[in-house]
Order: C-alpha cells, then structure tokens, then sequence
C-alpha cells in the first residue's frame, strides 16, 4: 500500500512542481514563422543573464494573432485565463491586453508613444499594470523622411506604407507635417492585412512616388520581403524603421535595435517576478539609433550617399 501511494504522489507533486514557474505571455501579430526567431532569441539570453532559463524555472506561452488585429483581446483574454504573470506586447498587442486586464502586469517592447496612447500615465511613474519600453515614433518619422530627403534630394514624392493598427493613430498625420516642413509630397498609403500589398503598391506606383517610407509595427517587419521586392522593382529608394530590410537590400534605415529592446523586456520580466510593480518602473525610452545605409543598393539606383550623411552612419552594407 505505502509502495502504491508513492507512486501516486510522485507524478502529483511533480505537476504541482511545474504549475508553480512562472508564466510569460507574449501577444503578437504575426506568425511563429515570421522572422521573429531572432527576437525570442536576444529575449531568452537576456532571461538567462537573469537567472531565467525556459522550460526549467520560467515558462514562455506564445500567441500570435497573424494578420488579424481583431483576434488580439481573444488572445489577450486566454492568456490571462493561462494566469500568466506577465504579457509582453508591442503597440496593438499592449492595447488588446490593456482592454481586458488591469492586474496582470504588461511590458511594452516597444511601443509608439505610449502616454499619447493613454498606456501609461507618464514615463517615469507609469502607474497602473503597464511599463516597458516605448518610442516617440512622431519624431522618428521626422527624423527618416529627413534622411530620405537627405539622401535623395531630387526626389520630392515620397510614399509612406504603414499599418495603422501597429501604430499609434495619428502617425499619418505627423508624417504629414514632417513631410510639409521639408518641402516634399507625401502620399501616405494603408496596409492592413497580407491582402491589401497588391493594392497599396498600385497606390504608390499611381501616386508617381519616387522614393518610399515603411512604417514600423511587426506587421510590415514580418511583409519586409516583398516590399523590399517591390521597392528594387521599381528602383524607389527606401527608409526603413529596422535594419533586416537593408541587408535585403533596402536602401536605409534608421531606428531602435530591436532585439536589444527584446533583450531588455528581460529585465522588467525579472523586476515584476521578483515583487516589483508595474507602476514603480520607469518606462524606458531608447537613447541609441542605428544608421543603416546599402551602398550596393544606392549604387543600383544611381545615388551619391552625401558625405555628410555617410560621417553619421553606424553600418554600411557594401
């Protein structure tokens, strides 16, 4: 008999044993197989700096909404039912999460300018259950249409492909007034799902752009391939918010490194775990920017990088 209920207990206590690891929820558009590899990647080694090791003393639970914003708060809602400790999300997985819980504490990585957004109350207290990383996108669209023009002064129709449900709302319309300050045309084109490329670069090409802007938001990173086709097609000189695009062999980019921004959601994943409320930790704001400029490319496009342009660059890819 004692034999028998040791062997009862055993198994019993081991599950008690693996309920007991704490959860991490990751909500996101996209798929696994997006090009997200790398991101999971820099946010695992951050957890093992920490002391986290999946699958052995914390677990990862993974949702991806594809190319649905719509499935995000179903998303949102299950993962909570997982009583997960923590949910990670960039904008549109942040506002789906925010619309159904108010206790499990969220960490942005990253998202567009998240006290305009109604996220945090402000950077340094954000209050409430969320924290994490944010960017001020309205300047860092400035700053690109900037670059563009910089390096293609010649050019004065400039396309910008974005995805309204991965940015904040009036992303457009800063883009616009960035646009305006500079003396260019901007033809500002939405793309929502997969289905809505065919018709967004007829758009473009329509609009007689000649040269292209890509917002940022994980829905145009995990399509990057066939705008980057696209815009080589079409010999558009390109600006990207991430770096994969340019070693493509998009034109340039510049922006956040994102897998560090992943790498240090690890760190508020270990604050949160170990007692730390949301609300007392400072939203985080990146400091560095990365320049990223295609010389091949430029040359298939018959472009001259300005020299001034060229001293601020932080990789060339030749």
């Amino acid at each position: 008999m004692l034999v028998a209920i040791g062997v009862v207990v055993a198994p019993l206590a081991a599950g008690a044993e693996q309920l007991t690891i704490p959860r991490v929820g990751f909500l996101l558009m996209g798929s696994s197989q997006a090009g997200l590899t790398p991101l999971f990647d820099a946010f695992r080694a951050g957890l093992r700096e920490l002391g986290w090791i999946e699958n052995e003393n914390i677990a990862i639970e993974y949702r991806f909404a594809g190319e649905s914003p719509d499935r995000l708060p179903e998303l949102a809602a299950e993962l909570v039912r997982l009583k997960v400790n923590v949910i990670i999300g960039s904008t549109a997985g942040v506002r789906a999460a925010q619309r159904v819980t108010t206790t499990v504490p969220i960490i942005m990585c990253i998202a567009d300018d998240a006290v305009r957004q109604g996220l945090v109350a402000n950077l340094a207290r954000p209050g409430g259950n969320i924290t994490g990383l944010a960017a001020m996108a309205s300047e860092l669209a400035g700053k690109r249409l900037e670059l563009l023009h910089e390096a293609t002064p010649k050019r004065s129709r400039i396309a910008l492909l974005w995805n309204p449900p991965g940015s904040y709302p009036d992303y457009s319309k800063d883009t616009q007034r960035a646009a305006r300050a500079l003396g260019v045309t901007l033809h500002s084109v939405e793309v929502r799902t997969a289905d809505d490329f065919e018709g967004a670069f007829s758009s473009v090409l329509k609009g007689r752009a000649e040269a292209l802007m890509v917002g940022p938001g994980q829905f145009l990173f995990s399509h990057q391939r066939e705008i980057v086709e696209f815009a080589a097609k079409h010999r558009l000189p390109s600006i990207y918010a991430w770096k994969d695009p340019v070693t493509a062999g998009g034109l340039m980019a510049y922006g956040i490194n994102i897998p560090q921004a992943y790498r240090r959601a690890a760190y508020y994943v270990d604050k949160i775990l170990r007692g730390t409320r949301p609300g007392d930790l400072p939203v985080e704001q990146p400091t560095k920017f990365d320049l990223v400029i295609n010389l091949k490319t430029a040359r298939a496009l018959g472009l001259t990088i300005p020299e001034s342009l060229r001293l601020r660059v932080d990789e060339v890819i030749q």
